[in-house]
């Protein structure tokens, strides 16, 4: 049997198809080529087509069938990862009311500080391991108030994966899982939190069936198969965000063990058997894919909205004409510390590092004799792996000590110069894997679909690709206490 998985990222769609038994990837594909431009009407405000999403997934999976690897009728399970914390609105007849209000977006975030005060911190903490914040549930209070009209058309609430699910099999599902990244979900009473729902007026029928996250979620409907080669009727039998995804990916599904990300944003990703949470919710704890009512799995999220979208951006403005390859080649002839030149790469909304609080980019002690383009490419690298830094301190503070932690080895990954500052700055080794987003989504479809009798077993063949240990912790804990300075002057303005 083969497995189909799909990533749906905020840069483009990855799809995968691997070979059930053997684990092996048969061939990959990416669709659109160029990243997808996130819609911003104002100021602090990120939007995506869900409509486009869709377009995206299926010119994906033609592509992918067009490389003649293996026969589409083969594929006998679907799973489904995807950017978190997306608002996804549809009417009784399935259509999208408005662009979906995506994960970097922060016009929500009075609406859920209201509610964590109104429902009172010690409930919030306990039950939903969270503030409503800037979650799914606080997007869709800001929408009730300020397009009514659209929120009395609503038949059901989606997050992104449940949408794209949705399109293949004509079938509404949601899990626990994506329910707490959305901050609806009550870890206590184990069912869609009333408080939320009384505080904000929402009414508990706008919210899909709730099922395991490994289940069939629905079967391809027959327009969908003939359109993309696939045999009617297989099951989606997974969906899950990207990052208890990636985690799945890596085999980060035990408490203790941590995964990393760094592509848009940046995520470090750990694992508990304890309902745990930040008292001041700068980290946020939601339902791993492995959580059930019995057995707690809790994947505590640090989360920088600002990463490897600083380093696109710091391309754009200065390297056009380069390859990320060839920054990183001048970057590497440039001096640690980037000659004084510092860069806080918070520039792509509310970071819940720091209460949710808006600060923007900052580019510091910019010497227009001496810093060259090759400078920025560098300071930004070590910006992000500095704000790596900050936020795993509050981790640590909260009890999560990692003695490795496990990252594919794509995105800023990629760079030598950011791996080696984000081991030493962080001070744990960082051990590489050929892990894939779309690929961990195809394992979750075999779990789904009992290919496989474990999380566990679908995730153990891995090709570890290098252990990068920290040798150069002074020096980088020297830089990151300039950084961290520089970055108090902001935060106390």
């Amino acid at each position: 049997m083969l497995l189909l998985g799909i990533d749906v990222g905020t840069s483009s769609i990855k799809v995968s198809v691997i070979e059930a038994n053997s684990q092996q990837i048969i061939s990959s594909a990416q669709y659109p080529e160029t990243e997808t431009p996130i819609i911003s009407h104002q100021s602090g405000w990120a939007e995506q087509s869900p409509n486009r999403w869709w377009q995206d997934v299926k010119m994906a999976i033609k592509k992918l069938n067009a490389t003649g690897k293996y026969n589409p009728k083969d594929i006998g399970a679907i799973g489904i990862a995807y950017q978190m914390h997306g608002l996804v609105l549809i009417n009784n007849e399935g259509e999208v009311l408005r662009d979906s209000i995506i994960w970097c977006d922060s016009r929500a975030v009075p609406y859920g500080e209201a509610a964590y005060q109104a429902i009172g911190k010690e409930k919030c903490l306990t039950h939903l391991l969270n503030s409503p914040g800037n979650f799914t549930a606080a997007k869709l209070a800001w929408v009730k108030e300020h397009e009514p009209l659209v929120y009395e058309q609503i038949y059901k609430v989606l997050l992104p994966g449940d949408f794209i699910s949705y399109k293949f099999t004509g079938q509404l599902t949601t899990s626990a899982s994506s329910l707490s990244e959305g901050v609806f979900w009550d870890f206590k009473t184990n069912s869609l939190s009333k408080g939320v729902l009384d505080y904000f007026g929402f009414s508990e029928s706008i919210f899909p069936n709730i099922q395991d996250v490994f289940s069939e979620h629905g079967l391809v409907n027959n327009q969908v198969a003939n359109e993309l080669g696939l045999q009617a009727g297989i099951p989606v039998t997974y969906k899950a965000g990207d990052q208890p995804n990636n985690a799945l990916s890596l085999n980060v599904l035990n408490a203790g063990e941590f995964a990393a990300t760094a592509g848009t944003s940046g995520v470090i990703y750990g694992v508990s058997d304890k309902l745990v949470y930040d008292n001041e919710t700068r980290i946020n704890s939601f339902a791993h894919v492995n959580h059930t009512n019995i057995n707690a799995s809790i994947g505590v999220l640090l989360c920088i909205n600002g990463t490897g979208i600083l380093n696109r951006y710091v391309k754009e403005l200065m390297g056009a004409n380069e390859s990320y390859q060839q920054m990183n080649e001048a970057a590497s002839a440039i001096t640690l510390g980037s000659d004084g030149l510092q860069i806080m790469p918070f520039g792509n909304g509310a970071e819940r590092i720091f209460n949710n609080k808006i600060i923007g980019a900052q580019f510091e002690n910019v010497d227009l004799n001496k810093h060259t383009s090759a400078h920025f490419y560098r300071a930004a690298q070590e910006g992000i792996a500095f704000a790596f830094k900050y936020g795993f301190d509050i981790m640590q503070s909260n009890g999560m000590q990692p003695s490795k932690i496990r990252a594919g080895k794509a995105n800023m990954f990629l760079s030598p110069i950011f791996c080696e500052a984000f081991v030493n700055v962080i001070g744990v080794p960082l051990a590489l894997y050929d892990a894939d987003g779309s690929v961990g989504a195809a394992k979750g479809a075999g779990i789904g679909v009992k290919v496989y009798s474990s999380a566990e077993e679908a995730c153990n063949v891995q090709e570890n690709i290098g252990l990068i240990e920290p040798t150069k912790i002074s020096l980088y804990q020297d830089l990151y206490e300039q950084w961290n300075s520089q970055l108090s002057k902001h935060l106390n303005k």
